[in-house]
């Protein structure tokens, strides 16, 4: 299973959702779908990009090493 770190990086970045969303051009309910660990292997690989960089991290770095 996969598992988002996006909380985690959100919260050590002190970014909030409205910067995320605004940085990232993306809407509310998709970060929101993003950050619940379920539903992030749902998302298109550009979306979670525009995250990533919103996030000033890599894609590999919204997912969790088990």
């Amino acid at each position: 299973m996969i598992s988002s770190n996006v909380k985690y990086i959100m919260r050590k970045e002190r970014k909030t959702l409205r910067e995320i969303t605004e940085s990232a051009r993306i809407s509310e309910s998709t970060l929101l779908k993003i950050r619940k660990s379920s539903l992030i292997g749902e998302c298109k690989l550009n979306t979670l990009r525009k995250v990533a960089q919103a996030l000033g991290c890599k894609v590999k770095d919204l997912f969790e090493e088990d």
